[in-house]
């Protein structure tokens, strides 16, 4: 049987980004425990702020189509956002809503399992932005939601110099998080 497919992808692309360290160290730990990982940066998928008259006039961008081409490619996701102002970042909600507006006919995207990973400067990890994209991904990309997350507080002092995440509670979460979603991606991909 084959290895699920996991794709990987942070929701920032600022260099040196704390959410794009936990994208890069779930990766690893995704392909330790047997996936077959896709890491990808958003950043190689540019798409206008979601308005609806420019989808009518012009449809939905070439890149979102793109990027749902690689989820549906994918039994498995794993997203690592930031919390900016309590909140998501703007490129991951739009890129989520573009893609949401994809025919689930034209690409198969849908009905993937996802666990989530976030990342903040203070004490609570990320939480907020956890709590907002939850419902976001269910709501807009059919996503099967795991339990399971990681949070990374205190992010600035939570990876080494590689790029392992060395503070205890998140790595522990990280290889549960790994565990359960490969678990549950390896149903789908029978």
């Amino acid at each position: 049987m084959a290895s699920p497919k996991i794709l990987v992808f942070a929701g920032s692309i600022r260099t040196g980004a704390w959410s794009g360290k936990l994208a890069a160290a779930a990766a690893k730990e995704f392909a330790r425990e047997g996936a077959d990982v896709t890491l990808l940066s958003l950043a190689d998928y540019p798409m206008p702020i979601y308005n609806g008259d420019d989808e009518k006039e012009a449809g939905v961008p070439e890149n979102a189509k793109k990027l749902a081409r690689q989820i549906g490619a994918h039994q498995g996701v794993f997203v690592s956002t930031p919390e900016y102002n309590n909140s998501l970042p703007a490129l991951l909600k739009n890129s989520i809503d573009w893609v949401s507006r994809i025919n689930d006919d034209e690409i198969r995207y849908k009905h993937r399992v996802y666990a989530l990973g976030s990342s903040s400067p203070g004490p609570s990890g990320g939480v907020r932005a956890l709590m907002e994209l939850r419902p976001v991904l269910a709501n807009g990309l059919g996503a099967i939601l795991i339990p399971n997350k990681v949070e990374v507080p205190h992010a600035g002092k939570a990876f080494d110099e590689a790029g392992n995440i060395v503070a205890e509670r998140p790595k522990a979460g990280l290889a549960a998080v790994a565990k359960h979603l490969i678990k549950y991606a390896d149903r789908l991909a029978d």
